[in-house]
């Protein structure tokens, strides 16, 4: 049989649309510190945004001034087995949860102040939650974050004992701090190459 590369191939305005009316929804939410001051159910797709005096992190605070509007990480929080539709979790507080990890991160890196963090969120729920994987991408593509395109490791968790032969990785370079982080043992990235990095990437925001 003749292969036909185009009859394998879909293609879909009304996805693209229902993408762009969470996107429009997404960055129409109002902005907490970091972490939310309520505790609430769900899952979703969320945003954080600095407003403090780290030195090279100056073009995305004066994005960010009047209103939160560059981002310097995206992430998502869903339930465990949620790919599988098995997730048990129908009360959980992922989301949540999430943001506190990441506020613990930056209260102990040593250059950060937790103060300095403002989040955007969106819970999805119900058929809502096939949304956060590509809502996820979309505002990655379209805000390029820091610490998602340029500087890794933000998200990264403690591997455990018998895992610290690994290197840090650059976000824990640039601030450190994170007492697991601390014990890694193998060559991480230079500081200096890490800082050049980020002022490569941020030279084109104006």
């Amino acid at each position: 049989m003749r292969f036909e590369y185009h009859l394998h191939v879909f293609h879909s305005p009304r996805f693209q649309s229902v993408v762009d009316e969470a996107i429009k929804f997404f960055n129409e939410s109002p902005v907490h510190r970091l972490p939310p001051p309520v505790r609430f159910v769900g899952a979703g797709v969320y945003a954080l945004y600095y407003v403090g005096s780290f030195n090279l992190y100056t073009r995305i605070v004066r994005l960010n001034l009047e209103s939160e509007s560059q981002p310097i990480y995206v992430g998502k929080a869903v339930p465990p087995g949620w790919r599988t539709s098995r997730s048990q979790e129908k009360d959980a507080k992922v989301l949540y949860r999430r943001l506190q990890e990441h506020s613990r991160s930056i209260q102990q890196a040593a250059n950060l102040a937790i103060g300095d963090f403002r989040c955007r969120f969106m819970i999805l729920g119900g058929i809502e939650s096939d949304l956060v994987v590509p809502v996820e991408a979309e505002l990655i593509r379209r805000y390029s974050p820091l610490w998602n395109s340029v500087i890794d490791g933000f998200g990264n968790h403690d591997p455990g004992s018998g895992r610290y032969s690994q290197a840090k990785s650059e976000w824990d370079v640039l601030h450190p701090g994170r007492p697991w982080a601390e014990k890694l043992t193998g060559e991480s990235p230079r500081l200096d190459e890490v800082v050049r990095k980020v002022q490569q990437s941020l030279s084109g925001l104006s």
